[in-house]
């Protein structure tokens, strides 16, 4: 598999160049455009399982995702017998980033980050506790692990930053983090502070590992629009 990321960081786009029997696994309606050679298949969100009650077992984590973390219920697999094109772009303007996987490498994917996979790359939700609910990044984290390729998304550019030690960012900024760092939700000051500063609440990261953090906000995007659509 070739790729290419393209008209970023701003409006990125991902090209995929698919070689015969390759496959890539996407978010449901990422697809811009593709080969005519290739195939696509529609499958949950969620491991694959056989039998009846593996089904409904599959049917409900797709559904929980879709609920607690933000996610699509459902992915798409491009492929094809003779290979062929695919391209890929989020909902949000912004960039598209790649990590490989393997040697037991761990990443966790905030809500909505996830663009595409390759390879052996397998995804299951992890619960964060009340902390990272209340720290705005959702009740569910997607964690990715095996060995392939994994594409992220973010809202506005992206910086890869190196952590050996401790490091603190805004939950609203944070798009995916490495599983070697531990980390908690905390306000950045006291009481005044997280009623009437703005910043809400901070995630402080500790270990060695990296973080992906994101130059623009959802929430506050969200909260900037509201007024509109309500008048």
């Amino acid at each position: 598999m070739q790729f290419q990321i393209e008209h970023g960081p701003a409006f990125a786009w991902l090209r995929v160049q698919l070689g015969a029997g390759e496959r890539i696994t996407a978010e449901a309606g990422a697809m811009v455009r593709q080969s005519p050679t290739l195939e696509m298949d529609t499958r949950l969100n969620a491991p694959r399982s056989t039998g009846v009650f593996g089904k409904i077992w599959g049917f409900m984590v797709a559904m929980a995702r879709k609920m607690f973390g933000g996610e699509t219920p459902f992915l798409n697999d491009f492929h094809g017998a003779t290979g062929g094109e695919v391209v890929l772009a989020p909902s949000l303007s912004g960039s598209v980033v790649h990590r490989r996987l393997g040697g037991g490498s761990t990443m966790f994917v905030q809500t909505g980050s996830y663009l595409a996979s390759s390879g052996n790359v397998d995804m299951r939700i992890r619960w964060g506790g009340l902390r990272s609910f209340f720290g705005g990044e959702g009740l569910v984290l997607l964690e990715c692990f095996g060995d392939g390729d994994l594409f992220m998304n973010s809202y506005g550019g992206v910086t890869e930053v190196p952590i050996d030690g401790a490091f603190v960012v805004d939950t609203g900024h944070i798009v995916a983090f490495e599983g070697s760092l531990d980390f908690k939700v905390r306000s950045i000051g006291g009481l005044k502070s997280f009623l009437f500063s703005g910043e809400g609440l901070v995630c402080e990261f500790q270990g060695r590992g990296t973080v992906f953090i994101q130059s623009r906000n959802m929430d506050s995007l969200v909260s900037w629009l509201s007024p509109m659509l309500g008048s």
